[in-house]
């Protein structure tokens, strides 16, 4: 089975499962215990911290361990509604752990920004409003989990910052994928490890020291996230993380680009219309951010609109599965019903074209004969389900 489903998870990497193996053993003690097993614990933790601090360009003391990013996104947000009385702005485009956590701790306060047909946040629109608004929280994504489409989430920061508006980045699908440097520098970010290979159930959270918890107990995190820490986990992400920051030190990121737009363009050329989202430009790694004028995307994502076919009901990826490619789609289609991504539908897309989404999304070991194995399958899938439509 091939693996194009990264952005959902990516498979613990071998550097991530020896640092696990090896902490798991090497620091057994709780990390709040007051002997010497539970001291070296919190003495792995706190350099585990600043490592994490120094990619983010933050202070150690102001990253919280978390079990992912859903939890992360729920503390930003019951924390946001519990010290402000103003409505959160999001992107309409967010993850849903963002957009379902506004809507619970926000109900009847908090106003969707908009995003242009190329799925990049409405930059304008956010100045605009701004202006004349001052909401409690503005949250924003680094990358789209969808489409790979990066957000003007520099941009975001230096509005919200100039306006004393506290400013929230999921970077989850940023994190591991391209440099972390600078994120540190909006209130609140996000991440987890099993977007880059480390190992699921373990995240973190920057955040001010003075923070609302969202889990309530012992006095662990400084009082902001009770719960003892997955010291294993926590190790096991930071290595897996290392190995992705080396990785784009070294510019890694070029080659794997080149075989995504090989794929692209020979999927539109062998399915026509097939639609790409997100048109494809040169991605500099040194200002990376996103804007309206030149939307870009992740390295390892491409969503397609595949071509139109008379019965829904035969699933593209439920055919690629069978061929033995795992990727997913990004609306659901069943018994005749279609139910519509809101990342699609904010981009203005009909359900008609939205019901035949694809994503595609490599890992840093996918190879440029795995990409031409995927394209392969796709025109045999296409064959078999236009055969039997």
């Amino acid at each position: 089975m091939l693996y194009f489903d990264h952005n959902a998870t990516s498979p613990l990497c071998e550097t991530a499962r020896d640092a696990w193996l090896d902490a798991s053993a090497r620091y057994p003690g709780n990390p709040s215990s007051p002997h010497r097993l539970g001291a070296r614990a919190d003495a792995a933790l706190s350099q585990a911290r600043e490592k994490l601090a120094a990619w983010l360009g933050c202070e150690p003391a102001e990253i919280v361990w978390t079990a992912g990013a859903t939890e992360a996104a729920n503390t930003v947000l019951h924390h946001a509604a519990h010290t402000a009385l103003g409505p959160a702005w999001i992107s309409a485009i967010e993850h849903p752990c963002v957009l379902e956590s506004v809507r619970g701790h926000f109900p009847k306060r908090h106003r969707l920004i908009p995003v242009n047909p190329d799925g990049v946040l409405d930059l304008e629109w956010l100045e605009r409003s701004l202006k004349d608004h001052r909401p409690s929280l503005v949250a924003i994504m680094a990358a789209n989990n969808e489409t790979g489409v990066l957000q003007p989430w520099r941009e975001t920061m230096t509005l919200c910052r100039e306006r004393g508006v506290p400013f929230f980045c999921d970077a989850a699908q940023w994190i591991g994928k391209l440099p972390a440097a600078g994120l540190g520098g909006a209130d609140f970010v996000s991440g987890c490890a099993h977007k880059f290979g480390g190992p699921p159930g373990v995240g973190f959270l920057k955040c001010p020291l003075k923070m609302r918890p969202l889990l309530l107990g012992g006095p662990q995190e400084e009082g902001r996230r009770a719960g003892t820490e997955n010291v294993a986990g926590i190790l096991s992400m930071i290595a897996a993380l290392d190995l992705r920051e080396q990785a784009l030190k070294n510019a890694a990121t070029a080659e794997r680009i080149a075989w995504r737009a090989g794929f692209e363009a020979a999927l539109i050329r062998e399915l026509p219309g097939a639609q790409i989202l997100g048109p494809s430009v040169p991605l500099d790694p040194s200002a990376p951010s996103a804007n309206a004028a030149t939307p870009q995307r992740l390295w390892n994502t491409v969503s397609a609109i595949m071509p139109e076919l008379p019965d829904c009901r035969q699933r593209w990826v439920v055919k690629l599965d069978s061929l033995g490619f795992a990727v997913s789609t990004g609306s659901a289609c069943a018994s005749g019903k279609e139910q519509t991504s809101h990342v699609l539908a904010a981009m203005g897309l009909p359900a008609s074209a939205a019901s035949r989404a694809l994503r595609f999304s490599s890992g840093w070991e996918t190879t440029p004969s795995d990409w031409q194995s995927l394209l392969d399958g796709l025109i045999r899938a296409h064959a078999a389900l236009a055969l039997a439509s």
